[in-house]
């Protein structure tokens, strides 16, 4: 009688503790691991494009659901993460271009890695995620570029060390020429191993923080900041082989928008920090274009790599059953389209991302037509990992509620801004205007129905067919976002 009521007690205790084994597995919090893409469009096959080769990313979407109507609200890199890490959209006082500091603008925002932070997770910044190096460190565990922390002859701060050493060329002529006067060519094509770029080299740190991170068995919130696609478009050679030169095309639109205001053309002084090109980057001549145009490619299928091998490390270790997995850009590129390069315009190919949310409790290889905008995703994340939001700062909605049902509709419209152009974007138009910082009047309109034009060959904001449409999103822009406009 007494070795049964033992061996009832032991099988008691184990019943318990196995309950509470399993309580405690099924109340551990998700991981997240955010993959940062800098100036990516979403001109990738899972997209339904042909031209560029990404097959570690069209993986991922095949494994989570594919936003296909996804903006950013700020087409340039620092004003772009700060809005996206804050939750809070662009207005005309704040996130204005790439020099943002968040800890400037917005001191008191609780953003989405402090979020995390406080909630318990370990948080850490790997490559580019914030523009600047030295933005809101205390948001992380740990920050880390490669070689910004190293010691340096000129004993400089790791932010300003950073800046001499990010576009990292490898061939020896381009080294001494970046190293004796910082500055260099557009691209680069290097016989190195995928290790040797600084995006190599932040694979190999991510790669080794998902085996740390195993091992310490706390919830993280992980970042892999890749600079590629940016200029200057360099990646090992084996990486251009993919793309013969042959069958690089210049955009058939390689021709200003009709009707398009002055305002509207971008002359995009990023490239003029960039040596063999004319002063007026716009007008490269076409073997140049092609050059560049083929260095984007071959930079994105370059990350396209990398990517591929934080997700097997992901895999191998078992940390893809409870990660949810985003990858996203900051905003995307015009690779001559409308006559313009780079970003920071109120075109589409400058603010439209890709966007995928791979997570092991929700929908597998779906894609959405919802509209959404890059401040949804701060909230979707707190929402999917079940934290608390901060009161009266998000700006954006959780998405959650599309990944459950890749039908639902989104949004009516979003907002973006992009120095004086203010847009409202609906499913089927895109309605700016330019409006005068001291007189918050417009000088300059532009309206694009993508239904009939999708690729805005044509400004119709002065068609009598779109009157009506017109003045729709006139009042749409200045009541939804009168604050966002005049700063008050």
């Amino acid at each position: 009688m007494k070795f049964k009521l033992q061996l009832l007690t032991t099988f008691v205790l184990l019943l318990t503790f196995g309950l509470i084994s399993c309580q405690q597995k099924a109340a551990k919090k998700p991981n997240v691991l955010l993959l940062y893409m800098d100036d990516l469009r979403p001109q990738l096959n899972c997209y339904g494009y042909s031209e560029i080769q990404s097959p570690q990313i069209d993986a991922l979407a095949k494994n989570g659901v594919l936003f296909k109507n996804a903006y950013c609200n700020v087409a340039v890199c620092g004003a772009s993460r700060a809005s996206m890490l804050t939750g809070i959209r662009p207005t005309k006082n704040i996130f204005r271009n790439y020099k943002v500091f968040v800890q400037n603008d917005t001191p008191e925002a609780i953003t989405l890695p402090q979020l995390f932070k406080n909630n318990g997770y370990t948080t850490i910044s790997n490559g580019k995620i914030y523009h600047h190096l030295d933005d809101r460190m205390n948001d992380w565990h740990e920050v880390w570029r490669p070689y910004a922390f190293d010691k340096n002859p000129e004993n400089l701060a790791p932010t300003n060390w950073w800046q001499g050493l990010w576009r990292d060329y490898q061939t020896p002529e381009n080294r001494a020429f970046y190293k004796r006067t910082n500055r260099g060519p557009a691209y680069e094509s290097a016989s190195v191993h995928d290790s040797t770029y600084i995006d190599g080299l932040m694979t190999q740190k991510v790669l080794r923080d998902l085996v740390k991170l195993k091992k310490e068995e706390k919830p993280f919130f992980l970042t892999a900041g890749f600079i590629s696609p940016h200029l200057p478009f360099n990646a090992p050679t084996k990486h251009w082989d993919k793309y013969p030169r042959e069958t690089i095309k210049q955009p058939y639109n390689n021709f200003v928008a009709k009707n398009a205001p002055e305002a509207s053309i971008s002359t995009s002084r990023e490239l003029r920090q960039y040596t063999g090109l004319p002063k007026k980057p716009n007008d490269l001549d076409d073997a140049t274009a092609i050059s560049m145009i083929h260095g984007y490619y071959a930079t994105v299928s370059y990350v396209d790599t990398l990517i591929g091998k934080i997700l097997a490390q992901l895999h191998s270790l078992e940390l893809d059953k409870n990660t949810i997995v985003v990858l996203v850009s900051d905003h995307g590129y015009n690779l001559q389209e409308h006559h313009q390069w780079a970003k920071w315009t109120s075109h589409r190919t400058s603010m439209q991302v890709p966007l995928i949310i791979a997570s092991p409790f929700e929908t597998k290889n779906q894609t959405t037509d919802a509209l959404v905008e890059l401040v949804d995703l701060y909230p979707t994340l707190a929402d999917m990992c079940g934290l608390n939001t901060p009161t009266n700062q998000l700006e954006g909605q959780s998405l959650l509620p599309i990944l459950k049902n890749v039908k639902s509709k989104g949004k009516d419209h979003i907002f973006i801004n992009n120095s004086n152009g203010y847009t409202i974007k609906t499913n089927q138009y895109s309605y700016t205007e330019y409006i005068s910082r001291e007189t918050n009047m417009a000088y300059a309109k532009m309206l694009y129905d993508h239904k009939v034009d999708p690729d805005e060959n044509e400004n119709v904001v002065n068609s009598e067919a779109y009157t009506d449409i017109a003045l729709q999103l006139h009042k749409a822009l200045h009541t939804h976002y009168k604050q966002n406009i005049t700063g008050k």
